[in-house]
């Protein structure tokens, strides 16, 4: 029983190592459990002893076998294919090299630090130094060991050890010799840096915690679409849209439309279009008329009523033809009321200078000509033969530039009017009577057509 102790206490020392040491992601730990044999034969030694390595594998004579489980170690990688462990192991002697013995109880507790030659392989050999101690017969001294041996993994987890380790003792009543192991071995633990459950070897989001089913990577909205996948990881969305919402349910997502809480087209960004004139009730300034972009989405006005609308009206404010692209036309009546009134507007004798008398006249012109905005007038001056012919015709230039600078003066376009004298050319009665030579002293409006 006291024996029985030692070896529990050695147990101990190990599950107190393997819970004192902070996981790593990148240092794993192992656990072996199985069985020992003790060979003090092939040490360098006299007999019944022998010598270095002589009959090494002759396990009928020469090794100490205990049938059930009778070691358990556990070790800790730290890093660059090092690892760290401690064992304890039990056994029955019953014989030292040649020579039988009664059964002695043998106990050790050993530390050893080991180098994988090919980490991370199926076939995992490697090579250890140490120390522990050793007691035969309830009698025990320090060893210095060295170990070799290798894992085989049958999965990433579960595999089969097999070692050797030579122990030699400090003390000359303790034997020196070698102890070979075999036995299963499982690799568990690691670091889970973001405490979610999942070692950082696995976790593709170690510093963030996430979940299993993400490998470890975050949903923070909870919309089952992981933030890395995710266009808006902090609102809960659809996964057609990439994890974003859509609030108003009209196809496009919030962050694309314009008009998020009111059904949209996907046309005009999410937004409304009430009268269906392809312009946003947000930007169209007649929501509810549909109306051309170019006028903010407005029909366009027609404000005289003439059928032609005002951005093709020349004359939006006086009603006219389409013809006239808006405009009224110049009767052939109009026309002859203009020339009727022209007829009687006076000169001073031999000058181009208007009389008073002849404002009405000039008046009722000018009232006729503000009816067609749109239309061009020629001003034209005649005279009768008396006096030289050069005379005459200077005397019917400044007549008609004179009526057209009164017009100009009273509110007419200066562009809508022309003045020209045409001298005595063109008499419109005989110029060998008196009444004859005054009707053919005049001046004319006629219509310029374009």
């Amino acid at each position: 029983m006291k024996n029985l102790s030692r070896l529990l206490c050695a147990m101990l020392l190990v599950l107190v190592f393997s819970n004192a040491n902070a996981q790593d992601k990148n240092n794993p730990w192992q656990i072996n459990i199985g069985v020992n044999a003790v060979d003090f034969y092939p040490v360098g030694e006299d007999a019944p002893q022998g010598g270095w390595f002589d009959k090494f594998f002759n396990v009928s004579d020469h090794y100490n076998i205990l049938p059930s489980l009778s070691t358990i170690s556990v070790s800790k990688y730290v890093g660059d294919g090092f690892s760290f462990g401690v064992g304890g192991s039990l056994n029955k002697i019953d014989k030292f090299g040649d020579e039988a013995t009664s059964d002695l109880s043998y106990y050790g507790v050993d530390g050893t630090i080991k180098y994988n030659i090919l980490e991370g392989k199926t076939l995992d050999p490697y090579v250890g130094v140490g120390g522990g101690y050793t007691w035969v017969d309830e009698v025990g001294a320090g060893t210095l060991n060295g170990t070799a041996g290798f894992n085989v993994w049958f999965s990433e987890n579960v595999g089969l050890t097999i070692q050797t380790a030579y122990k030699h003792a400090f003390e000359d009543y303790l034997a020196s010799h070698f102890q070979h192991t075999a036995g299963l071995s499982i690799k568990f633990g690691g670091t889970d840096t973001d405490g979610d459950g999942i070692y950082d070897k696995d976790d593709a989001c170690p510093d963030v915690a996430g979940l299993a089913e993400f490998n470890g990577c975050p949903d923070t909205d909870g919309d089952g679409i992981e933030d890395s996948k995710d266009d808006c990881p902090n609102e809960a969305g659809l996964a057609e849209f990439n994890g974003c919402p859509d609030t108003d349910g009209d196809g496009v997502p919030d962050k694309d439309d314009e008009c998020p809480t009111v059904a949209g087209l996907k046309a005009l960004n999410g937004c409304p279009d009430a009268d269906g004139d392809g312009i946003a009730d947000k930007d169209d300034k007649c929501p509810n008329e549909p109306g051309p972009a170019a006028n903010q989405g407005c029909p366009w006005p027609d404000t005289d009523g003439d059928g032609v609308l005002d951005k093709d009206d020349l004359c939006p404010t006086v009603k006219g033809t389409v013809a006239n692209n808006g405009c009224p036309e110049v009767t052939e009546a109009v026309k002859k009321a203009l020339n009727a009134y022209a007829k009687t507007i006076l000169f001073d004798t031999g000058k181009s200078s208007i009389k008073a008398q002849s404002s009405e006249v000039l008046q009722n012109i000018i009232d006729i000509l503000k009816e067609y905005p749109n239309s061009k007038f020629s001003i034209e001056g005649h005279t009768d033969s008396v006096g030289s012919e050069k005379l005459n015709q200077t005397l019917s230039d400044s007549r008609a530039n004179s009526v057209k600078d009164y017009l100009v003066e009273h509110g007419i376009d200066s562009g809508r009017l022309s003045a020209i004298g045409y001298g005595e050319a063109k008499p419109i009665d005989s110029n060998k009577t008196r009444a004859g030579r005054a009707n053919n002293r005049r001046v004319e409006i006629n219509l310029v057509k374009n």
